[in-house]
């Protein structure tokens, strides 16, 4: 299948991105109030990370539902239920993992997955897009206008838009140099705007609405030369995302502003990536992804061993899945 590979070194790329947020937000640093240009340094942290990844994970976790129908619908005669029960499971993880990570996504991804994901798995995919447009728009218009902060919810508009990028095979289909182009041009306007918008807390809605365009500019960047030293990370992504909350928890005490703060979220992406490295080089799936995968299909999975690259080798009587078709 194509771009497999692409879609887990983006997976691991995003996760590192998420990772400088998500030790803000744990570590509780104050944050500075009035004009940007009183505090340039918490603007180019927003600038840089405040939704600048989180959107391109949502879309990936569409992808990754798609790809897991696709590779799953001819081998099992109730996928809906394995569906349904990989969800639920994602959204006790999540529930239980909110008490050390106030912030953590996973409880909304299992959420809105079985309120948007599955019934849209029975509908054409011309409706899957369309109700993604909508869902994402109407969120954007409301929080424009000041109704409320984003918060969560655009999450299921990026999921469906990211089922109906898989329906629509639409990374083998745009060129990627054009749409860089395209938001570029819509970025530079987009990152005026939030420099407008004050510092600390009162720039986080324009933040989270320009991460809308930075956040895939960010993600066609990567993807017009992937680099490949991410893939392990993305391979065992939900993996990572559980052992960044106990690295963060870790060196939560070293961060004293926003340069601690980025030196630690560079450590920790690092040290994931190296025992990411080393652990797929042993087996196929992630502690994490192992579990998830065994509740899915509601027996033990064997571990394995990471088969030869362009292998399609699979467990004897185990109706595999694509390996980049879920975290």
């Amino acid at each position: 299948m194509k771009r497999i590979h692409e879609l887990d070194a983006l997976r691991g790329f995003a996760l590192a991105g998420i990772t400088f947020m998500n030790i803000l937000q744990m570590t509780g640093m104050p944050q500075p109030e009035g004009r940007n240009t009183d505090h340039l340094d918490s603007f180019l942290f927003q600038l840089a990370f405040d939704q600048r990844f989180a959107p391109t994970f949502a879309v990936l976790f569409g992808m990754s539902f798609a790809l897991f129908l696709r590779g799953s619908a001819a081998t099992h005669p109730r996928l809906r239920l394995l569906l349904v029960r990989r969800l639920v499971a994602l959204t006790l993880l999540g529930l239980a993992h909110a008490v050390l990570q106030p912030g953590e996504v996973l409880r909304f991804y299992g959420v809105f997955g079985l309120l948007f994901l599955v019934p849209a798995s029975f509908l054409p995919r011309r409706w899957v897009l369309s109700l993604g447009v909508v869902a994402l728009v109407v969120p954007v218009v409301l929080a424009s206008l000041n109704v409320f902060l984003l918060g969560p919810f655009p999450i299921p508009g990026l999921l469906l838009l990211g089922m109906a990028a898989v329906q629509y095979d639409l990374l083998a289909r745009m060129n990627r140099p054009a749409v860089v182009l395209g938001l570029l041009v819509l970025a530079v306007p987009a990152g005026i705007w939030q420099f407008h918008g004050g510092a600390g807390l009162a720039g986080v809605s324009r933040a989270q609405l320009t991460g809308l365009v930075f956040a895939p500019l960010l993600a066609m960047l990567f993807l017009l030369r992937p680099w490949r030293f991410f893939e392990p990370m993305g391979r065992m992504a939900l993996t990572n995302y559980l052992l960044a909350t106990v690295l963060i928890l870790a060196v939560s005490g070293l961060v004293r502003g926003y340069g601690s703060l980025v030196l630690c979220g560079v450590g920790i992406a690092v040290v994931q990536a190296v025992l990411s490295h080393l652990w797929m080089r042993r087996f196929r799936y992630g502690p994490a992804e192992w579990a998830w995968r065994c509740v899915t299909w509601w027996r033990v999975i064997p571990f394995g061993t990471t088969p030869p690259t362009g292998s399609s080798a699979r467990t004897p009587g185990s109706p595999e899945v694509p390996r980049s078709s879920g975290t």
